[in-house]
């Protein structure tokens, strides 16, 4: 906090950019130096985003004190800044630069802004509410709220008004000077002042309609030498009803009574710079501003108190009631703030000021006042046994918390926890090391220490979403793959999540309720991997429909069908157990056609996709089962008849019961020959897959004799024949000879 004396007369600026008298594009320029910059770092910021992009032309508190209405440029915009949290509440663009303001309700929701174009806008909380326009432009403007009448001044002698309850202009005031540039009502009993740039003050009454005096304010410097004409360009009515203060031109301010017609005090400023804006202060002080300065003076005597020189040209000027603070609006980014102790106390939204500057007053050199102090909570001060101190001047409250000296804070620190700073050591040099083996070259990836499950579900997730992809997408499967693996090892390395992975501190607790509660699939699967321990997997054999049934219709070629699988039957009932086991060694795949029929193990991921079936351990392959037991069940076996196509039944003594069996044939129902097995056949093999002939290309025939029946040739010929009763056609075939 910048601390300066004025007339031994401290002012304190708690502006975060007060410190800098360089222009604002050469400190955003050189923002990122700012770390190293011990002023800047231990500045404070009384209101967050208390500036603008450019400029700032006018401020002021609304009337509940708990806001403060601002405009600047560029580009024009109004914004409103919330006492309460200390930070900026919305910010409102308009179309054209703000030259005054008024604010015509209690709060922030009503306002009434004079703009540059000769424009007059009612802005509400929902935004612009009407605009209209006025003949000439406009300087300054003024509200009387008994009335409801908009007072407009400007580049001509009339004052214009605008009664807003009935929502149109009145008569104008016409005045006898030029043009006019600053408007004010006495607060006490509303009389309408107006300054012109002939020097004149007239004044009028809101029911009057003509000037009630007039008042020459250039007799009063006649003898001063003056570089310009002393226009009045600032006005201000005391509370008290007969004081008033008027700024002219050329930098002088004259205090008056309205019973007299000569000026109590006159106070230059000796810079000879337009007088910008004058306000009283409670305790009895005048508060005048030109671009360059604000000077703080006794309206009795005129003696200076203090005076504040901000870094840029001044636009406005504006204190609370009974406080010291001052507000300034002007040329930089910042609205410059200033607290001076002396001449009130801090506003009740911002008490932590006072103990700022105790602490400022106490310390010599008060830049480092907080440098060596550390924050801390309650719930800190419980920890380090400290809460006994609260209430002590060791503690400094602080919104939700205390300053504590740090050279206590340290000691405190260490003597609850001494090996803090060894663990730390360990960790620190634990850390190291880790990083160094990441720099080395792994053949293969592990997964990592700290939460080693999650990382392993994380890879799995993206495995089941790759293994979903249809066939037709395979080329996409390979890139969705990896991109996927990108994705998972992207989480490991991304510095917001990477500490999952690496600190303790995130271990999860898969033991915990409430994982489980947020998990309960997984904790299933963990319950039931013990109890189908005694399950044993019995892998799908896969049929293939294949081709058997292409061509139902042709009864010869289902009879040399069923011979061939009768062929294949017999042959492979032939084999001995030496074939037999060397054929087992193999591992065939059932999608290619010289394969079907075989003992086939599916690969990992088609396990994972397909259902599976389970068949029990029966007790008595674990030799639990009597000798008796096994005896009376292979009787019930002998006993019990066989359905169709079922090979063998068992009976185990625990209740447990198999059956092998053979499919039967997919085919329509046939008839049997004379001597043929009424088993059914196996399925499979590389005769069993029907052949298309000549027949299926349905090519009309020359002639000649059908298998049975009489010169019908080709198909008429086959199907004429099966009647018996075919001639040159076929008969009844449909022969087309």
């Amino acid at each position: 906090m910048q601390v300066t004396h004025q007339n031994n007369v401290k002012i304190y600026s708690v502006t975060s950019g007060s410190k800098s008298a360089i222009p604002d594009w050469l400190a955003k320029r050189s923002a990122k130096s700012l770390k190293n910059d011990l002023e800047y770092r231990s500045r404070i910021e009384l209101i967050q985003d208390f500036q603008f992009p450019e400029a700032s032309l006018k401020l002021k508190f609304t009337k509940d004190r708990k806001h403060i209405m601002a405009t600047g440029v560029y580009k024009p915009q109004i914004r409103v800044f919330d006492l309460d949290e200390l930070a900026m509440k919305f910010d409102r663009h308009t179309e054209c630069e703000n030259v005054a303001f008024e604010i015509i309700s209690d709060d922030w929701t009503k306002s009434v802004h004079l703009q540059a174009d000769r424009t007059i806008e009612f802005h509400s909380q929902y935004g612009m509410h009407y605009k209209t326009r006025i003949p000439k432009f406009g300087r300054d403007l003024t509200y009387y709220h008994p009335n409801c009448d908009l007072y407009v001044c400007g580049s001509s002698s009339e004052i214009y008004r605008m009664n807003l309850d009935l929502g149109r202009f009145m008569t104008p005031f016409v005045t006898s000077s030029p043009a006019l540039n600053v408007i004010k009502l006495n607060p006490a009993h509303g009389l309408l002042g107006v300054g012109g740039e002939d020097g004149q003050l007239e004044f009028w009454h809101p029911y009057e309609r003509r000037s009630l005096a007039r008042l020459d304010v250039t007799k009063a410097l006649l003898g001063q030498d003056l570089e310009r004409f002393p226009e009045i360009t600032a006005l201000e009515f005391h509370d008290d009803g007969l004081t008033f203060v008027a700024g002219t031109a050329t930098g002088h301010v004259l205090l008056y009574d309205l019973r007299k017609m000569e000026p109590l005090l006159v106070k230059d400023h000796q810079y000879g710079l337009p007088i910008k804006s004058l306000a009283f202060h409670p305790t009895g002080n005048v508060v005048s501003a030109d671009s360059k300065v604000v000077r703080i003076w006794n309206k009795d005597d005129g003696k200076l108190f203090t005076a504040v020189e901000p870094p840029h040209d001044i636009n406005d000027v504006c204190i609370p009631d009974d406080s010291g603070l001052v507000f300034i609006a002007n040329e930089g980014v910042q609205m410059q703030t200033y607290y001076i102790p002396q001449l009130g106390p801090a506003p009740k939204w911002c008490p932590f000021l006072d103990n700022l500057t105790e602490e400022l007053e106490e310390t010599p050199g008060g830049m480092t006042l907080y440098d060596d102090y550390k924050f801390v909570t309650r719930k800190e001060l419980s920890r380090l046994a400290l809460d006994h101190l609260i209430g002590t001047n060791v503690l400094k409250a602080y919104m939700h918390g205390f300053f504590l000296d740090l050279r206590l804070y340290n000691k405190a620190k260490a003597i609850a926890n001494p090996f803090e700073y060894e663990e730390f050591k360990k960790k620190r040099i634990a850390e190291k090391l880790e990083k160094d083996k990441k720099t080395r070259i792994h053949a293969t990836r592990k997964l990592p220490k700290v939460n080693a499950g999650l990382a392993l579900r994380l890879q799995k997730e993206g495995e089941d979403e790759e293994d979903d992809d249809s066939d037709d997408g395979r080329s996409k499967k390979k890139k969705n793959k990896k991109k996927k693996d990108v994705d998972v090892s992207a989480i490991k390395e991304d510095d917001r999540f990477k500490s999952l992975f690496e600190d303790e501190d995130y271990q999860i607790d898969e033991n915990s309720a409430e994982w489980k509660l947020h998990h309960p699939s997984e904790v299933f699967n963990k319950t039931m991997g013990a109890k189908m321990s005694n399950f044993k997997k019995v892998e799908e054999t896969r049929e293939d429909s294949g081709d058997e049934a292409a061509d139902k219709d042709d009864d010869d070629d289902d009879d040399d069908a069923r011979d061939r699988d009768s062929d294949d039957y017999f042959n492979d009932n032939d084999l001995d157990s030496e074939e037999e086991a060397a054929i087992a060694k193999f591992k065939f795949d059932p999608r290619k056609p010289t394969t079907k029929g075989v003992t086939y193990e599916r690969p990992e991921k088609e396990k994972k996709a397909g259902p599976a079936m389970y068949e029990y351990k029966d007790p008595k392959d674990k030799g639990e089962v009597s000798f008796a037991d096994r005896v009376r069940a292979a009787q019930n076996e002998a006993s019990a008849g066989l359905g169709r196509g079922v090979l063998s039944v068992s009976s185990g003594a625990a209740g447990g019961k198999s059956m092998t069996f053979r499919p039967s044939f997919r085919g329509r129902p046939t008839r049997l020959r004379a001597g043929e097995d009424p088993r059914p056949r196996p399925t499979g093999g590389d005769d069993q897959r029907k052949k298309r002939g000549v027949g299926e290309l349905r090519l009309r025939a020359v002639g000649g004799m059908g298998p049975r029946g009489g010169r019908g040739g080709g198909r008429g010929g086959g199907r004429g024949g099966g009647g018996g009763r075919g001639g040159r056609g076929g008969g009844r075939g449909r022969g087309r000879g």
